[in-house]
C-alpha cells in the first residue's frame, strides 16, 4: 500500500517553513500573480526561488498554483512566468484553465501539471480526458464520495489528490459570484471575502419592509455557509480509496493553523503506516485540531450525502496563538517572537512536531538586551529560559482569555 503524500498550504515563506517543520511532504503556494489566494501574501520572484531551494534542501516538493480563471488580459506575461517556474525547479504547476494547460505543455513540456480543484473534475472519464491532455495529477472536486474517488483512480489510472482538512466552498469548488456581488472582489481571481459566511436575514419579495431571522442563538444563523472539513478520524478509508495526496486547505490561515493541522495529520498518517492492522485512532489528534480556529467540523461528501448543518457555524477558537520560537540561543534559552500579549506567569502550552504537548509556566522573561521584563506585546522579541528541549518554529499558545482577563476553559 502506497503512503499518500501530505500536502500543506504555504501562503508565505514563514508558513512554508512551518509546514515543513511539522512534517509536510509537499507544499503548494503561489507567486504574486495567477494564483487563487490574493490575501495570502504569496511569494515574490526572489522569495519563490529561495522557497523552492529551501524546500528541496529539506526533501519537500513545491507545487505552484497558476489557477485563476484567466481573461485575455491575464495571459500577458504568462509564458515568461511559466519558464521562470521551470528554471527555479518547481516540482509541478497547478492549473485549471484548459488553454493554460495547452500553453504549459508547449512552453514547459517537462514540468508536471496538476489539475486544480477549480476545474471541478467529478468522474473518471473527465479524469481520463485530462490525463490524455498532459495532466499527471487531479485534485478531485470535494463533492465526491470515497467510492467515487476509488473508481476514478482505478478507471482513469491517474494520480488523485483529495482535500482532507479545512474550509470548503458553498459553490462547486469556488465557482461563485457572491463575493463579487457583495464586495466587488472576485473569488475566481483569488479575492474571495467569504461573503457566504456572513450573517443574513430573509426578506420576501412582496414584503420588502419585513425581514425574517432564522434564529439559532444570539449570534444569528448561517444558512449559506458550510462547516469545515475534517477527515482525521477517517484516514484509513481515505487511504484505501487510493488517493495519492492528502491536501490541507488554508493558504490564508496563520502559522498556528498550519502547524497544528500538519502536525495532527502527520502523526496520524505515520501511525497508520507503522502498522495498518493494529492502527488505533487517538482522540488527541482531533482534540488538537479543535484547538485551532475553525468552524464546526464535518466529513463533507466523502462518507455519502453531506449532513446538513443544524447548528451555528461561527468560528471556534479555544486557544490563542501567543508566540513562535525564532532562535535556540543555547541549551535552555529561547528567543521568542510574541504574536499576542504575553505576561510573566502565563500558563502556556508549547506545540512541537512530536507526539506530546509541553505545558509550562513563563517564570522568567528577558528583553533581547537581557533586561528583566514582565510582558511582551505582539511583534516584540523576548527571551525565555526552559529545560524542555524546544525547537525553532515550535508554537506557543494559551487558553483563550475572556475580556476580563479570566482564562476560558476549553470545551
Amino acid at each position: 500500500m502506497k503512503k499518500p503524500e501530505l500536502l500543506a498550504p504555504a501562503g508565505n515563506m514563514e508558513k512554508m517553513k512551518v509546514a515543513i517543520h511539522y512534517g509536510a511532504d509537499a507544499v503548494y503556494l503561489s507567486g504574486k500573480k495567477f494564483g487563487l489566494r490574493a490575501a495570502a501574501g504569496n511569494f515574490g520572484a526572489e522569495e519563490l526561488k529561495e522557497g523552492i531551494e529551501y524546500a528541496h534542501e529539506k526533501g519537500v516538493k513545491v507545487y505552484v498554483t497558476v489557477n485563476i480563471f484567466f481573461h485575455n488580459i491575464d495571459l500577458n506575461g504568462l509564458e515568461v512566468y511559466l519558464l521562470s517556474l521551470e528554471n527555479m525547479g518547481a516540482d509541478a504547476i497547478i492549473i485549471s484553465d484548459p488553454g493554460v494547460i495547452a500553453l504549459a505543455r508547449e512552453i514547459v513540456p517537462h514540468m508536471e501539471i496538476h489539475l486544480s480543484t477549480q476545474a471541478n473534475s467529478t468522474n473518471w472519464r473527465s479524469a481520463a480526458f485530462w490525463k490524455g491532455n498532459g495532466v499527471s495529477r487531479i485534485n478531485l472536486a470535494r463533492e465526491l464520495s470515497l467510492e467515487e474517488i476509488r473508481e476514478v483512480k482505478d478507471r482513469a489510472g491517474i494520480e488523485v489528490e483529495t482535500f482532507v482538512h479545512g474550509a470548503v466552498c458553498m459553490a462547486y469548488s469556488g465557482r461563485c459570484h457572491m463575493s463579487s456581488h457583495m464586495t466587488g472582489r472576485n473569488a475566481n481571481y483569488g479575492e474571495c471575502t467569504h461573503s457566504c459566511r456572513w450573517e443574513y436575514t430573509i426578506v420576501e419579495r412582496k414584503r420588502p419592509s419585513e425581514s425574517f431571522d432564522v434564529e439559532e442563538d444570539e449570534r444569528g444563523t448561517y444558512f449559506f455557509n458550510s462547516r469545515d472539513l475534517c477527515m482525521i478520524e477517517h484516514l484509513p478509508e481515505l487511504i484505501r480509496s487510493g488517493t495519492d495526496s492528502l491536501k490541507i486547505e488554508g493558504r490564508v490561515k496563520g502559522i498556528n493553523y498550519v502547524a497544528g493541522a500538519v502536525r495532527s495529520y502527520r502523526l496520524a498518517l505515520d501511525s497508520y503506516f507503522n502498522d495498518p492492522e493494529k492502527y488505533v485512532f487517538k482522540k488527541e489528534w482531533l482534540e488538537e485540531l479543535r484547538k485551532l480556529s475553525h468552524r464546526n467540523y464535518d466529513t463533507g461528501f466523502y462518507l455519502g450525502k453531506e449532513t446538513r448543518p443544524t447548528e451555528e457555524s461561527s468560528y471556534v477558537r479555544q486557544y490563542d496563538f501567543i508566540g513562535v520560537i525564532k532562535e535556540v540561543m543555547d541549551e535552555n534559552r529561547y528567543l521568542i517572537e510574541a504574536r499576542n500579549k504575553v505576561l510573566l506567569g502565563d500558563k502556556i502550552e508549547v506545540m512541537g512536531k512530536g507526539e506530546h504537548i509541553i505545558s509550562l509556566s513563563i517564570d522568567n522573561m528577558l528583553s533581547p538586551e537581557e533586561l528583566e521584563i514582565t510582558q511582551a506585546q505582539p511583534g516584540q522579541l523576548f527571551i525565555m529560559n526552559n529545560k524542555n528541549g524546544l525547537e525553532v518554529m515550535d508554537i506557543l499558545r494559551r487558553e483563550k482569555r475572556e475580556k476580563n482577563g479570566v482564562i476560558k476553559a476549553a470545551v
